[in-house]
């Protein structure tokens, strides 16, 4: 899967855990605890001001009134919107405003690139991924020192290994198998400002490989084949591409976007022919739904799907008759969504609907798609967010009370009938917070592998055998610099929301150096749209905040799925303002329990969550310190009716039709732009990256424009703009780092905690 069809997917947190080399960063017990209590007694001794010899840019006011259902809402800042993204007016504003954020930040530069060496010398930059069987190879990627990318990598699979075993390992050294480098981004990326493969797919005889290649950040994709050993090009590009998939072995599906960025076309490419001879397999015409593609474990079928946020049906093509084209295999039925694979001679459906609203398990013969048996009920309690089948197993990934579960299941063999399972095996986990996802594992093996990481252990691999119920470490990640995870506490708390719901908040802090008593620096993060669940997961730049003394904490608001589905729908539409509350009523109770004070409080959010920020900025802004929005959806109303920005018609069934009367007063209430007001706000850090398609750039632009405009304060705003990126900022794993360094360094000074160097 390449391009995702929501605002939401890749702007959540992520857990950058490519670790890499030699600098000892700051961590080191006596010196960071009397740092710790120095700072804590000096932080928010004096009001943070934004004195600088350079003033903020001034963005021209141009009224341009919009008038609905009788009202009239004037935005003065609407021209900072260019699709072309090259209006020399624009790009000056932009640029004056990147020039601002240098100026305000050039004091805290050398603190900056200290706590880069810090983030950066924690990982080691030579290293390997967890090597994954597939066919007569392992497959890996290798990173190497000083260098941005990744080198795609496999070996052949060493004799003794054939019957696969949770002990295997890839053998290295002089007698191991040569390793062969498929693809070197290094190379690829070098003429390139922006460089990102948003799929790599090997074919399933393992001699090809399709990759999908985005040199903008705009995630539009131009996929090229090559032959595995040789790198020789097979065939011309395709381009315009969103995901992509194997058919067989000499043949590709593809999706296509509209005008809006869409994915609205799937294709059927056989190598070596033009792309204009491309067979066309379906059009989705409704505007609210997108298409995805996912392959079967059996890799025996395909399956197209067509999916709105509350519906989704598939389709399916059979690999080796390809010629018989798409066949509906759960036809569109509003409220139902449903997500496919296929073992033996049965479809398997996990089954979501208003009825079964957590989803419930089912099977159907291949040959009689309209007759289904249960295999794993609903319950009310528990979600099934994924399942994954194997020859002899099928595995549910569920959710319960907020925590991730792993159950296997034993199926009996093919051929034989299916009925219901029953109870599961369930893997069990250490942490009292934590994060577990699905990864690649072979069908005809019983050996699963997952990956694991909290908000104090690093990611960690490990293969299970399903039969004898043993769990081992493939790798963790390394964290150089003394890493010691035992110096860390991981916990939950429960904050109580305005309307009596109970809202679960995971927290993390070194606890030889947080006191907790309300005096220490507190990090807030939330998201809160789209059902996305937000795990606690490991990041190791975030020790340089924690090494200082700080509380990191996620607060799992509604609108996500943290619990469920009905989590979800009671923060969405006209409930929308859950999410918000909920997030006010977290940070007001880690205030009220000692983890930290209106005067020490961060926030941070992105995309949907950059709104969540806006928010409550405007609803709250006497709770917070500082805040960061990154790349903030911030304009509903003006988005929402606009049908030409990509993923505006899809997003109506998140966010309302403000067409309608309802929706758009509703949304007018909560919307950012359309509530910055005339009042003191905290610091304040907003990102963008110009060439971003999920979010455009001028939003955030013009939130930055009208709070300049109309606060009444002298705190810190700051507005930085990527030129050449986009949703997801640069692309390299160093400037990545970088950009996380800069984040803390902001945060640090708008708390006084810079320290001397």
């Amino acid at each position: 899967m390449v391009l995702q069809n929501l605002r939401s997917f890749l702007c959540i947190p992520l857990a950058v855990t490519v670790v890499l080399s030699s600098a000892v960063p700051f961590s080191s017990g006596a010196a960071a605890a009397a740092f710790s209590h120095q700072h804590r007694l000096m932080a928010s001794a004096t009001p943070l001001q934004s004195q600088s010899p350079v003033s903020p840019p001034v963005a021209k006011k141009v009224e341009h009134a919009m008038e609905m259902f009788g009202d009239v809402r004037i935005d003065n800042y609407y021209w900072l919107r260019d699709d072309s993204r090259t209006d020399p007016e624009v790009l000056s504003y932009l640029s004056q405003e990147n020039a601002y954020t240098e100026s305000i930040m050039s004091g805290t530069k050398k603190f900056e690139e200290k706590v880069f060496a810090e983030i950066r010398g924690r990982i080691k930059e030579a290293d390997i991924t967890a090597p994954l069987r597939k066919g007569s190879y392992y497959y890996y990627k290798r990173t190497l020192e000083g260098k941005e990318y990744v080198q795609y990598c496999r070996r052949l699979l060493p004799d003794n290994q054939k019957v696969p075993s949770v002990h295997d390992t890839m053998p290295t050294g002089p007698e191991a198998p040569q390793e062969h480098v498929i693809l070197d981004e290094n190379v690829k990326a070098q003429h390139h400002r922006y460089y990102s493969i948003g799929s790599f797919e090997v074919s399933p005889n393992n001699k090809l490989v399709a990759y999908a290649e985005d040199t903008k950040g705009n995630e539009i994709y131009t996929v090229y084949v090559i032959d595995a050993e040789t790198q020789a090009l097979i065939g011309e590009p395709l381009v315009g591409v969103s995901y992509l998939k194997w058919a067989g072995d000499d043949a590709l599906v593809y999706i296509t976007m509209d005008e809006t960025l869409r994915p609205d076309k799937a294709w059927f490419h056989v190598l070596g022919t033009e792309q204009s001879k491309d067979t066309c397999l379906y059009v989705e015409k409704d505007d609210t739904f997108s298409l995805g593609l996912t392959t079967s474990e059996s890799k025996k079928y395909l399956f197209v799907e067509s999916e709105s946020k509350n519906t989704k049906f598939n389709f399916y093509l059979d690999v080796s008759k390809p010629e018989e084209g798409l066949k509906v295999l759960t036809p569109r039925v509003d409220g139902i969504d449903t997500t496919i694979s296929h073992r033996g001679d049965h479809f398997f459906i996990k089954r979501r609907s208003d009825q079964f609203f957590n989803s419930e398990v089912v099977a159907c013969a291949v040959n009689d798609t309209s007759s289904t048996t249960v295999l794993i009920p609903h319950r009310e309690s528990v979600t099934i967010q994924e399942i994954q089948l194997f020859s002899d197993h099928l595995v549910a990934y569920e959710r319960e009370n907020g925590l991730q579960k792993v159950i296997v299941y034993h199926l009996p063999p093919i051929g034989e009938p299916l009925r219901s399972l029953e109870s599961g095996q369930a893997i069990s986990f250490g942490d009292p917070v934590y994060s577990v996802d699905s990864s690649d594992s072979e069908f005809s093996s019983s050996i699963l592998r997952f990956s694991y990481s909290s908000l104090r252990t690093p990611s960690s691999v490990y293969d299970y055998d399903m039969n004898a119920g043993i769990s081992v470490l493939k790798k963790i990640d390394s964290v150089l610099g003394g890493f010691d995870a035992t110096r860390y506490v991981t916990e939950r708390q429960w904050a109580h929301a305005s309307d009596g719901t109970l809202i679960p908040i995971s927290i993390v802090y070194r606890k030889d150096l947080v006191k907790l008593d309300g005096s220490d620096p507190l990090l807030l993060y939330g998201y809160g749209s789209y059902e996305v669940c937000v795990n606690p997961s490991f990041k190791s730049a975030r020790l340089s905040l924690l090494d200082r003394g700080f509380v990191y904490a996620i607060a799992h608001i509604r609108g996500g799925g943290e619990m469920g589905r009905q989590w979800y729908e009671n923060g969405k539409l006209l409930k929308k303002k859950n999410t918000f509350t909920d997030f006010i009523a977290c940070a007001e109770y880690l205030i009220e329990n000692k983890f930290g004070s209106k005067e020490r409080l961060c926030i941070d959010g992105r995309s949907a969550g950059g709104l969540l920020i806006g928010a409550v900025l405007n609803m709250r802004p006497d709770l917070f310190k500082a805040a960061i929005a990154g790349v903030p959806f911030v304009d509903v109303v003006t988005t929402m009716l606009d049908p030409t920005i990509p993923l505006t018609t899809a997003e109506w069934e998140e966010w309302g039709d403000p067409r309608k009367e309802e929706f758009y007063f509703y949304m007018k209430s909560y919307s950012p732009v359309d509530n910055v007001k005339a009042q003191n706000y905290p610091n304040i850090l907003v990102t963008a990256g110009l060439n971003d398609p999920r979010v455009l750039y001028s939003e955030p632009a013009k939130f930055v424009a009208k709070l300049r405009d109309m606060k009444t304060d002298d705190n810190i705003l700051l507005f930085k703009c990527e030129l050449g990126a986009g949703h997801f900022s640069k692309s390299g794993r160093f400037e990545k780092l970088q950009e996380d360094a800069f984040i803390y360094a902001f945060i640090m000074k708008t708390l006084n905690m810079i320290d001397q160097l």
